[in-house]
């Protein structure tokens, strides 16, 4: 999988927490308490964890002791989780190839999470995790929060001639391989949505849209020479006119608005309320 800065991590965060869906956090915490009686506590697996967002949206869980095991290929990303929460929570590293789902240390869990994960991963990757998780006894079953994946969408202020064709080329970038298989990029949510479904889960979707303003400069700045990085060789965009696009868009970082369509999907195996 294609790497990540603890400084990228760290700047796009305050824009996650805004984002994600308030109601599916609070039925996913409610899943653990229904499945998890509290003297024993959760166990939590969060896959591509990085330096432990996931962890830091659940800390002020009411739904008793949690243990986190924070799963990525990225030893930095995992070096700087344990730095920040080694000695205030109940935590395992494990630097290990998402890929190999039939690896991941899930015995005991009872919820998967992942933030901005599954439109950088493969449709095999999903089909693995869904049968992995659907071949659990009912007596021992694992559910899925999956937040914040891109849903291909992104409306900027004020308008730019060549913002749809940028938009397009971006968005078949997301569909390459970033080291989990050909992504699913945009498409991300409904296939999620299509596999749990099939395998008898009750799935849940909910929009968690970036909404950036000037106060979001930075993360704007970043954002828009990222989108440019990606599309620079795409075929359908002219140097000099995407050259032009990226000053525009950089000049209005502080001025304009942005808003990047986001999805999360909560995925469980038996009824919210049992």
């Amino acid at each position: 999988m294609s790497g990540f800065s603890v400084n990228w991590l760290d700047l796009r965060e305050p824009a996650d927490r805004r984002a994600r869906n308030a109601e599916l956090i609070e039925q996913a915490k409610n899943w653990l308490r229904n499945v998890s009686p509290c003297e024993s506590g959760s166990i939590l697996v969060d896959l591509g964890a990085g330096t432990g967002s996931t962890l830091r949206t659940f800390e002020d869980s009411q739904s008793g002791s949690q243990h986190w095991r924070l799963v990525d290929q990225d030893a930095e990303l995992l070096e700087e989780a344990r730095r920040r929460h080694g000695s205030s929570h109940s935590m395992e590293t494990f630097k290990q190839d998402l890929t190999l789902v039939s690896e991941l240390p899930l015995k005991g869990a009872r919820l998967v999470t992942a933030s901005a994960l599954f439109d950088l991963v493969s449709a095999p990757f999903v089909n693995a995790l869904v049968t992995t998780l659907q071949e659990r006894p009912l007596k021992n079953p694992i559910g899925l929060y999956a937040a914040l994946n891109y849903d291909g969408t992104t409306e900027w202020t004020p308008s730019h001639p060549l913002d749809n064709t940028v938009l397009a080329a971006f968005n078949r970038d997301q569909q390459r391989d970033k080291g989990l298989g050909p992504a699913l990029g945009p498409n991300a949510t409904n296939y999620l949505e299509r596999r749990f479904t099939q395998a008898s889960f009750e799935v849940i979707s909910a929009p968690s849209p970036w909404t950036l303003d000037g106060s979001d400069n930075a993360l704007v700045a970043e954002l828009i020479k990222g989108i440019a990085a990606a599309v620079a060789d795409d075929p359908a965009l002219d140097t000099k006119a995407l050259q032009a696009w990226n000053e525009f868009r950089l000049n209005h970082a502080d001025t304009g608005s942005c808003v990047v369509g986001h999805r999360d999907t909560l995925a469980l195996p038996v009824p919210l309320n049992p």
